[in-house]
Formats: C-alpha cells, structure tokens, sequence
C-alpha cells in the first residue's frame, strides 16, 4: 500500500490533542511539546513512555495503534535485510527514513543509525501521523 500523503491542515486538527497526550505521559510542560521535539533527546521520554504514550492516544482517539507500527511503517516496503545491516540502518534505510518522517530533520538521519536508536528519532509530529494512520485504518475496515 502506497503511503498516502498526510497534509498540514489534517496535522493541525490532531497536534493539540496528540501534544496534551504526550505532555501527560512524559510529565511535562505543554508549552515543551513542539511538534518538532524530539520524545527522547527533547523532552526525556524513556521507550517504556512509548507503551503509555501510545496506550493514551489509543484511548483518547479510539484507534487502534499495534506495537511496533511506527518501526514497521519507517521500513515500508523494503525487507528487513535491505533496511539494517549488523544492526546499523543501510544507505537505502536511511532514504526510507528521511522519506518517511519527513518532520525529521534530515541532519539527524545521518550515518551511523542503529536500528535500535529509530525511536530517537521520533518527533511529536511522528506521533500525529501514527494516529491521522489509524484513523485512516479504522475508517477503511469499517
């Protein structure tokens, strides 16, 4: 399935209730939570927080976001062994990545990434189109 684009305006009508939810789980200000802020290097999240995190959207959204969706999704189409080498992210990764969250900036999807460290990468804004998906999911299997 081709990624279908998600625009600014459709960004804007979650961001408010995405930026309250991450302000909750991580137990900080609102006024931290740009959508360009990083969970990890910004605002201190721990990968457990991801769990809570993503636990919070769910409910506050009623969506469903299944574990390991965010990584899964970065990957696309290419096969795990095109995406990671040895555990570091490959060249062909990398574009994946830049393309996929295009909220990043790019000078932090540089070489070398481990795959483990994908998460670090993780903006507010990543969290807004993680539940503008699951929307579009619910919508289409109902």
């Amino acid at each position: 399935m081709p990624d279908q684009t998600i625009s600014q305006q459709e960004i804007d009508a979650v961001f408010p209730k995405v930026a309250q939810t991450v302000a909750d789980a991580l137990g900080c200000d609102l006024e931290e939570v740009k959508p360009q802020a990083s969970l990890i290097e910004d605002l201190d999240a721990e990968s457990i927080d991801f769990l809570d995190l993503v636990f919070r959207l769910e409910k506050g959204f009623a969506v469903k976001i299944p574990r390991g969706k965010i990584v899964e999704d970065a990957r696309g189409a290419l096969p795990e062994a095109e995406f990671e080498s040895k555990g570091t992210v490959t060249e062909a990764g990398l574009a994946r990545l830049r393309e996929f969250l295009s909220e990043v900036p790019a000078e932090r999807i540089k070489t070398p990434l481990k795959a483990a460290d994908v998460p670090r990468l993780f903006t507010t804004e990543t969290f807004c189109k993680v539940v503008i998906r699951a929307q579009r999911a619910a919508k289409t299997a109902a």
